[in-house]
């Protein structure tokens, strides 16, 4: 997936500051809910995360960023703006299930209630997924069930998709499947590349993941005898380009 940067309008000390006040309420007699988010890279999903989290008022705090890679760019952001970080390189480990072990420890030392994969570029083990089952949430750049995968934009394109877009769902163990949280729809044009497709659909995503773990804290989603997962309210759980 291509990452691009992401600017909202909070300056490093404004963030700061309004980052302490909600770090703070984990004081109080508020229950905060404490969010591991696990990324590979530059980490726009999770600044986005980030930002609305202290924007919002969420009832929770990022309790850790942890990489696979030491020079992942979203690491040097979350150590600026005061959140815990932790590198697992999975390049030091002979198999996944020893690098999944790691990671597992790396995580639980942060009592994790949710952990939000935000473009984390490894394939998780089934015991690994089972522990966090029903509390791991992954974005996908593609309307699922179509395109799990790689190079998702190219492939919408050469099968001559006219919509192609983004989906926030549930992880199980078999890649890019799971219940469906919400999804996101960008219009392809005729001319697009899968440049320019990528990076207008990294915008909704932008938009759509916060939103979905919002849903999450607020107990705000349940899933189906079908095994679908429904907002509670009635929310939309899709958002359309220009919508």
């Amino acid at each position: 997936m291509a990452i691009v940067g992401l600017g909202v309008g909070l300056s490093t000390v404004g963030f700061a500051r309004v980052w302490a006040d909600t770090l703070s309420r984990c004081h109080s007699d508020r229950i905060m809910k404490n969010l591991v988010i696990l990324i590979s890279g530059r980490g726009s999903n999770m600044v986005a995360i980030a930002e609305a989290c202290v924007a919002e008022g969420w009832d929770a705090h990022i309790a850790a960023v942890i990489s696979n890679r030491g020079d992942a760019g979203g690491l040097a952001y979350a150590r600026d703006h005061g959140i815990a970080t932790a590198v697992v390189d999975h390049r030091e480990f002979n198999s996944r299930e020893a690098f999944d072990a790691a990671l597992v420890q790396a995580i639980d030392g942060y009592a994790p209630d949710l952990i939000v994969l935000a473009g984390f570029m490894r394939i998780l083990t089934p015991g690994f997924v089972q522990r966090y089952a029903g509390r791991m949430l992954n974005i996908h750049p593609s309307l699922l069930p179509a395109f799990p995968g790689l190079h998702t934009h190219r492939r919408a394109i050469e099968a001559g998709c006219k919509v192609a877009g983004t989906t926030v769902h549930v992880v199980t163990s078999e890649l890019d499947h799971g219940p469906i949280v919400a999804q996101a729809v960008v219009a392809v044009q005729p001319d697009d590349t899968e440049d320019t497709l990528a990076a207008r659909v990294l915008v909704m995503e932008h938009k759509l993941y916060p939103r979905a773990v919002c849903w999450w804290i607020e107990d705000a989603l349940y899933r189906t005898d079908d095994g679908r997962i429904v907002h509670r309210g009635g929310e939309p759980q899709s958002l359309i380009e220009g919508g």
